[in-house]
């Protein structure tokens, strides 16, 4: 079973398209989406386990030009 997060991206004023195809390509990445509002850029992505996930986000995410701050929303499935 993977786990997903919706990765939630601020960037400096004018890099939302550019860190948006950066980010599109890092494996893991499932999509990678410039948007208005709060932050700009929203991606998907998954991995095999949260550790997994928090060092994609930390080593990789992170390290890209343009990113001023993420937040990190694990995809969880409630059951009632």
């Amino acid at each position: 079973m993977t786990v997903s997060a919706y990765i939630l991206i601020q960037t400096e004023v004018g890099k939302a398209a550019q860190v948006a195809r950066e980010v599109a390509a890092i494996p893991g990445v499932t999509s990678a989406e410039d948007v208005t509002g709060p932050y700009d850029v929203i991606v998907r992505a998954e991995a095999a386990d949260i550790d997994e996930m928090g060092q994609m986000v930390v080593a990789r995410v992170q390290s890209v030009p343009g990113i001023t701050r993420t937040l990190t929303c694990p995809v969880v499935h409630l059951r009632s």
